[in-house]
């Protein structure tokens, strides 16, 4: 469709891709999401979905006061992610002022939803969430739906676009901020790079592991010495014991959305990305640029997932993700 440079510019004390990055999580940041989302008037609901197969999947439900909504906008975090992390709420407060009703879906495993279901996340598994998103729409019947996604979210919002027609999905549009196209790519780069963004990731998963664990220790009797499992190895211990893939490739190759996938979307999908993300490679970008349903914008500063515009903390990706959906329903 297209690819365009961003407008996003912060100053020269933001514009490194690790402070972006460390900012877009920060406790900080946090404080300024929950004001923003409560300052928006609007009632929250917390509910759990059937999303089929036995599978409860659970979220919050927002909808603006005093009119009736316009549209319904499914949001999807990033790995150990969840509903409340901060560009989660920042972008709800921007859809309720924008007429949107929300709902801010946790993955499997995510957002204390560790007792819901016996089985481990794991990225493939996108019936569940197709069968969440069914879900909403027949919460709010006859609303156009939109969904946005971040990291493993903008790549589980893309999957959600190529099955949406099949699975009889409402979705008109859909956005990403810094998707994962190539999951074994990715996995490259977190080795290669700094090494604190693998800390990271490591600690979350080993705490989340840990507490299904302990919650279902008749289906997971792993020892601490699994947990000690460096990410790639821990991966491969995780795909050989709960899922139906042969090894690491086969599981990397299930989600992965690049080598062209893509080029079959039929929903339109706006695609927000940073040339100095440290955790996915930007290169693969330019190519999706060419498809005929994505328009991509293409920032030389953000890092991963931040987008910070300034001291105030405020982010340039919670806007244009509500700004680039509410446009798109207005045509």
């Amino acid at each position: 469709m297209s690819s365009a440079a961003s407008a996003f510019d912060p100053p020269r004390w933001l514009r490194s891709p690790h402070l972006q990055s460390v900012l877009a999580s920060s406790p900080l940041r946090g404080l300024r999401a929950r004001a923003r989302l409560r300052q928006a008037p609007a009632t929250h609901r917390a509910m759990v979905l059937d999303a089929g197969d036995g599978v409860r999947l659970q979220g919050v439900a927002s909808v603006p006061a005093g009119s009736a909504p316009q549209a319904l906008a499914l949001l999807l975090h990033g790995w150990e992610g969840s509903a409340e992390s901060s560009y989660m709420r920042l972008t709800a407060a921007r859809l309720l002022h924008a007429g949107f009703a929300v709902f801010r879906l946790d993955f499997r495993d995510h957002g204390g939803s560790h007792h819901l279901n016996e089985g481990l996340f794991h990225s493939n598994r996108l019936d569940e969430v197709v069968g969440a998103a069914a879900a909403i729409a027949r919460h709010w019947p006859g609303l156009p739906m939109v969904a946005a996604g971040f990291s493993l979210g903008g790549n589980f919002a893309l999957r959600l676009a190529l099955r949406a027609l099949d699975a009889g999905l409402p979705l008109a549009r859909v956005a990403a901020v810094c998707p994962l196209l190539d999951p074994a790519r990715t996995m490259d780069a977190m080795e290669t790079g700094p090494a604190f963004y693998m800390r990271y990731f490591e600690h979350k998963w080993r705490r989340s592991l840990a507490r299904k664990r302990a919650l279902f220790p008749h289906a997971h009797s792993f020892g601490d010495d699994v947990l000690r499992l460096r990410m790639r190895a821990l991966t491969a211990w995780m795909v050989k014991h709960n899922t139906g893939f042969p090894h690491l490739d086969a599981y990397f190759d299930g989600y992965s959305i690049a080598h062209d996938r893509l080029r079959a979307l039929q929903v339109p999908a706006d695609v927000l990305m940073a040339q100095d993300d440290p955790v996915i490679p930007a290169d693969e970008f330019q190519r999706i640029a060419g498809y005929p349903n994505i328009a991509l914008e293409l920032a030389a500063h953000g890092g991963h997932c931040g987008f910070i515009e300034g001291a105030s903390l405020d982010g340039y990706a919670e806007r244009w993700v509500a700004e680039r959906l509410a446009t798109a329903l207005r045509r």
